[in-house]
């Protein structure tokens, strides 16, 4: 192994060792229909019921343990987004030591607050992670506090890699991880873990599409620009500055990169819930999303451990990324329907709908537009449907009774 990547199997066991009392060993969950749809024998290591719920705890933990080692700092300071924040508040609160945490301003809610409950200094600066990261330095140099990089660093790369061992001893035969990545800390832990052992194992990256600085970086080295302004559900691993150390181990030790869009997120946020009945945030639940889309090319006998690697999330973004996978799965409709103001002529729809073995969640009227003709109605109906045949179905049967039917979400 090069020089530049000073980590070996020991050290990796080590680090684990060191941070042993402080994290759990996650659950690394299996779920027979769920590998039967997507065809692979499928373990979910479900880091989103890690304490401070995320991966991240291992790598500030870790990271914080070898800084006592060698001097005590009067604090430490990171630049998070939400899940870095809360591993690196409960390290240092546990360890006795001054917190500072400076997030984006546009941090989710749930996660500012899980911080201040773990005791740290908040302080909220700059519209994207890096802008935070350059005010974290200089609140670092200027009170002498020690900066706890969330991803860059070789402790917490060793920190991260105890995921990877618990991995291969709970799936000895395993042959494929599938890994979020953002930053590159946790998919740089694994991959030294698992690869280290066995290096035929299969190590898989999945960027959000929004968002995917590594895209092409198998390839040929490239990093590819993220443009500014850049939006995904997947907050977690909106990283646009991917790290000098992590790029090394990454274009050593992982195998492939691939992209999600925030819809098929959507929908993996929506199976996981229905399946594990916990929730997964956007960034935790990528790799699932992969899966789900067949981003990722199957072997014969695949044996797979995806990562659910946090489930940090604001509930109102629950809400609406459940409708919004619902919707892009074919479960959830809404349609525009015109028919005549006259009484009994709703009821007619509604019972339409009814037969049909649809449960409206919704009715509203819209009269007076110009786009509805006088003496007509315009009903909006959103709809629970089993499919997207079950909602053409229903297209074809209200044109059938002379309807004028759009629908509003699109097949």
């Amino acid at each position: 192994m090069p020089a530049s990547i000073p980590l070996d199997l020991t050290a990796l066991r080590q680090a684990r060792t060191r941070i042993a009392d402080a994290v759990i060993r996650s659950v690394q969950w299996h779920n027979d229909p769920l590998s039967e749809e997507l065809g692979l024998a499928l373990q979910l290591k479900l880091e989103n019921l890690q304490r401070t719920g995320s991966f991240k705890i291992r790598g500030a933990t870790h990271k914080i343990d070898r800084l006592l080692a060698t001097r005590r700092p009067p604090g430490v300071v990171a630049a998070s987004a939400g899940n870095h924040a809360q591993g690196v508040a409960r390290a240092a609160m546990l360890a006795g030591l001054r917190a500072v945490v400076v997030m984006p301003t546009n941090a989710p809610l749930t996660k500012i607050q899980a911080c201040r409950k773990l005791g740290a200094d908040i302080r909220l600066h700059g519209e994207n992670l890096e802008q935070a990261a350059d005010e974290a330095r200089r609140v670092a140099a200027a009170d002498g506090l020690a900066f706890l990089h969330p991803y860059d660093d070789w402790d917490v790369i060793a920190g991260q890699a105890s995921c990877g061992l618990e991995m291969l001893e709970d799936a000895p035969d395993l042959t494929l991880a599938i890994v979020p990545l953002g930053g590159g800390g946790l998919i740089s832990g694994i991959a030294l873990a698992l690869k280290l052992q066995n290096p035929a194992i299969r190590v898989i990256g999945v960027q959000t599409e929004a968002v995917a600085p590594y895209r092409r970086f198998l390839a040929d080295g490239t990093l590819e620009e993220v443009p500014p302004g850049a939006h995904t559900i997947a907050d977690g691993i909106k990283v646009k500055r991917p790290g000098e150390l992590t790029r090394q181990v990454i274009a050593r030790h992982v195998d492939e990169i691939v992209t999600v869009d925030d819809n098929a997120i959507a929908e993996a946020i929506v199976t996981l819930l229905e399946r594990t009945r916990t929730i997964g945030e956007g960034a935790g639940v990528v790799g699932l999303a992969a899966l789900m889309q067949r981003k990722i090319t199957l072997g014969a006998n695949e044996r797979a451990v995806c990562v659910i690697s946090g489930g940090n999330v604001d509930m109102p973004l629950v809400g609406r990324s459940i409708d919004y996978g619902l919707a892009s799965s074919g479960r959830l409709m809404s349609v525009a329907v015109t028919i005549g103001d006259a009484p009994g002529q709703l009821m007619r729809l509604i019972r339409n709908v009814a037969e049909l073995g649809m449960n409206i969640r919704h009715v509203e009227h819209r009269r007076g537009e110009l786009h509805v003709p006088v003496g007509m109605t315009e009903v909006i109906l959103q709809m629970e449907t089993r499919d997207f045949d079950h909602q053409r179905e229903l297209l074809a049967h209200l044109s059938g009774e002379g309807l004028a039917v759009r629908n509003l979400l699109g097949l």
